[in-house]
């Protein structure tokens, strides 16, 4: 047995002599420098960045408070934690302040790896990101219209370019038992829709919802439907001109506000 070992050692030494040999692909690092793998992603800083915040779990593990739980193949600590959000993490703690880019959209998980780690400065750092960019964000706008007019209709506006690419996402029209997509001669801009019929002047053409075709014959069904996008989207209802007419359908003007 210990000759059949040898020899299978010696096979793979001829066909890979690196194959057992330690990962070529890590350095040793310096006594002051600390290299950690966070779910997978390798990550290297000097030990004083590491241990800036006395009490965070990461000065304890630093600075051989706590014993490593776990290393990897190479000999490195490792932390099962979302690696691409320790990122900002690490650049918290080098940089004494909260750096995100304009478009983060995880601040929720960053918080929650923030109180993991013990480091309590960037929880309320990540709070605080989070409510001014609440305070800058502008309120969406959307308005319908109905012109008693036909050659006016039904008109669309919406400050969020968003709401209306589901307005026309959801109606489709129908031509000689074809589906086509939305008609390009109801699209004013990226913000506004403008129906100028409902019935198109071609035979057998019609607007209908693309999900259950169901017609959309008449004025009333098609602000409906825009109405309950509407609701659906969080739009709050804030106005709405000559309401008395005994429906809120069947004002002229309809003011939104998200």
């Amino acid at each position: 047995m210990e000759w059949n070992l040898r020899r299978m050692d010696n096979e793979l030494r001829e066909i890979n002599p690196d194959l057992l040999q330690p990962s070529k692909s890590f350095k040793k690092p310096s006594s002051g420098t600390i290299t950690l793998n966070v779910g997978g992603y390798m990550y290297a800083a000097q030990r004083q960045t590491l241990v800036r915040h006395p009490g965070s779990l990461l000065e304890e593990v630093v600075g051989g408070k706590r014993p490593v739980q776990h290393v990897d193949g190479a000999g490195n600590a490792f932390l099962d934690r979302d690696g691409p959000v320790f990122r900002h993490v690490l650049n918290f703690l080098r940089l004494g302040e909260l750096v995100l880019p304009d478009d983060f959209k995880e601040s929720e998980l960053l918080r929650r790896e923030a109180e993991y780690y013990r480091l309590s400065e960037l929880a309320r750092a990540v709070e605080e990101w989070d409510q001014r960019r609440a305070a800058r964000r502008e309120p969406a706008l959307l308005e319908l219209t109905d012109n008693s007019e036909r050659s006016q209709g039904f008109r669309i506006y919406c400050s969020d370019a968003g709401f209306i690419d589901k307005v026309k996402a959801r109606l489709v029209q129908v031509s000689k038992s074809r589906l086509d997509s939305f008609p390009e001669e109801f699209e004013v801009s990226s913000n506004t829709v403008q129906f100028r019929h409902f019935i198109k002047s071609e035979m057998g053409s019609r607007l209908v919802l693309k999900e259950d075709n169901t017609f959309l014959c008449t004025l009333d069904c098609l602000k409906l439907e825009t109405v309950m996008m509407a609701l659906r989207g969080g739009y709050r209802l804030i106005t709405s001109l000559d309401s008395c007419r005994g429906s809120v359908l069947q004002s002229e003007a309809l003011h939104f506000v998200k």
